[in-house]
């Protein structure tokens, strides 16, 4: 049975991703802070193991990792989109909580889970990161999330370099309004805002994984087919 640990599992893209992988079989690692949550999506799951963890909590990632054991993939997904504004309207605290989910939170995760592939019996593995559209093209007032989803793409491309040894590979999908609760809220405000089921989301980031280890998707974009992406501004 192949294995993954999704974070961010309990809700949006994270979730739909978690059910998708249970529903075909996998062992499924859930990671996030709200156990409640992710008991709903275990149940009837002998192949779910629930770990609540701050991705920001070195420590309890740790031992996340260590309790689910062998490894195939990671979605390392767990991330905010923070106070929207332009720059000097953004309080310190809430950049430095970003930074710290969507930037630090995914290192810890990359990093455990690099380690472990690297080193288990049968080595390699393959680490999908989540980035977003706006690793490539903003959205207004987004400083926090953009700045840290074009730290992810780097993320991403030094995670590929270093785990070819390893047979580690390592990919990123970046996703343009999958409509997940959060999407669902803008586009009550907007509603002539395109958007698409979060479903497409999860299947690609299982075609993604279930690639042989001899091919890698490195950049990935799924969206609404007639979202403003190319050009926007």
């Amino acid at each position: 049975m192949k294995s993954i640990i999704v974070t961010g599992a309990s809700s949006g893209i994270g979730r739909a991703t978690a059910e998708l992988f249970l529903s075909e079989g996998w062992r499924v690692g859930l990671i996030a802070r709200r156990a409640d949550l992710l008991e709903e999506i275990a149940a009837g799951h002998d192949s779910a193991v629930i770990l609540p963890a701050d991705v920001t909590d070195a420590e309890a990632m740790a031992d996340a990792f260590e309790r689910f054991g062998r490894l195939d993939a990671l979605f390392n997904n767990a991330g905010l989109f923070g106070t929207a504004g332009p720059i000097d309207e953004i309080p310190i605290a809430d950049w430095q909580q970003v930074l710290s989910v969507n930037v630090g939170g995914m290192f810890i995760a990359a990093q455990l889970a690099f380690g472990r592939m690297r080193r288990q019996d049968l080595q390699g593995g393959r680490i999908i990161n989540n980035g977003s559209i706006s690793a490539y093209r903003p959205r207004p007032g987004s400083v926090c999330y953009t700045t840290t989803k074009h730290a992810i793409t780097g993320l991403t491309r030094s995670l590929s370099l270093d785990g070819r040894p390893f047979d580690i590979a390592c990919g990123q999908i970046d996703i343009g309004n999958a409509e997940t609760d959060i999407v669902a809220a803008l586009k009550e405000k907007t509603p002539d805002m395109p958007t698409m089921d979060v479903a497409h989301a999860a299947r690609a980031v299982l075609h993604m994984a279930t690639l042989p280890p001899e091919a890698n998707v490195q950049f990935m974009t799924v969206m609404a087919t007639t979202m403003p992406y190319i050009g926007r501004g």
